[in-house]
């Protein structure tokens, strides 16, 4: 699809155009404790008001987690931390959880979600059990976002198919309409348009409203996106990258997402009502790196806090 061809110069080689900066406004991005321990000051790196979610990694410290979220609120940004189900032991703990990120961080939104983890650690192994505790909506979230897969999950369907995974947003659908939360999915990321927004349809279709914040991969390495690409499962999209690591001049050149951001930037002015929202980044070759990117991309814009 042609973008328009009005376009705003960011520095003296790159162009942005208006529907790549609409649909990178608002975005977010991704931190573990560990690599947010590695930027110096956020405010340098980040829009005012940008969400940062924290991965909750199995073996991280809840503690870790609880600083982070604490210096990021502190330092302006809505925080909205993992809850994964699997390494939560039962309503208790969960329970904790959220007192600590309240009581010490001001946390008023989660992403849940089943976790990295084969066999569970305690009660809960879906992000729909800790939903029916109750205990978010009790502790008054504002925000809650669960996984989105937009090339299916071999762990969740395993003979291929999306039985399972649809079932789920039928059941996350109607939890939407009883909570006073914003709900959101925010997907696992993918390196092609075209299934993104045969999927995103595919939702309207089915009566599934709930928005979408895209994952996106940050730019990075090639190895490296592919190494991250095999490990989290990535489907047919991950053909992108292997098409690109046959082409000798292309192999030592950092993958960069224009391609796909500018197929759906065009595809969301075209079509306002597309269901897709905002755009999540994983910043796989780093959080600097990808910051760095999305201003000079065009995602310089305020993020509001409640969006």
């Amino acid at each position: 699809m042609a973008l328009l061809s009005f376009k705003k110069k960011t520095d003296d080689t790159k162009t942005v155009t208006p529907e790549v900066e609409a649909f990178l406004k608002g975005y977010s991005i991704e931190v573990m404790p560990r690599t947010a321990a590695k930027v110096e000051d956020f405010r340098a790196l980040l829009p005012e008001g940008t969400r940062v979610y924290i991965a909750h990694i199995e073996g991280t410290p809840i503690e870790d987690m609880v600083a982070t979220a604490k210096r990021l609120n502190e330092d302006g940004y809505p925080v909205m931390p993992h809850f994964p189900a699997r390494i939560i032991h039962d309503k208790a703990m969960l329970e904790n959880w959220i007192a600590m990120y309240q009581g010490e961080a001001d946390v008023k939104e989660a992403l849940l979600l089943a976790g990295g983890v084969d066999k569970p650690h305690g009660d809960f192994h879906c992000s729909m059990q800790l939903l029916e505790t109750g205990l978010f909506d009790k502790a008054g979230f504002t925000n809650l976002h669960v996984a989105g897969h937009p090339e299916g999950n071999k762990d969740i369907d395993p003979d291929g198919s999306s039985k399972n995974v649809d079932d789920a947003l039928r059941w996350k659908q109607k939890f939407s309409e009883t909570t006073d939360a914003q709900m959101a999915l925010a997907t696992q990321f993918c390196f092609e348009a075209k299934p993104i927004i045969e999927w995103a349809n595919g939702l309207k279709e089915a009566g599934i409203d709930i928005p979408v914040h895209i994952g996106i991969a940050g730019p990075a390495k090639l190895q490296t996106m592919i190494k991250f690409a095999i490990a989290c499962g990535v489907g047919p999209s991950v053909k992108v990258l292997q098409k690109r690591a046959m082409d000798v001049s292309k192999l030592l050149l950092p993958y960069e997402p224009h391609d796909v951001i500018n197929e759906l930037a065009a595809h969301k002015a075209a079509n306002p009502d597309f269901n897709i929202e905002k755009v999540h980044f994983f910043p796989l070759g780093g959080i600097k790196t990808n910051a760095n990117w999305a201003i000079d991309n065009g995602g310089a814009s305020t993020a509001p806090a409640n969006a």
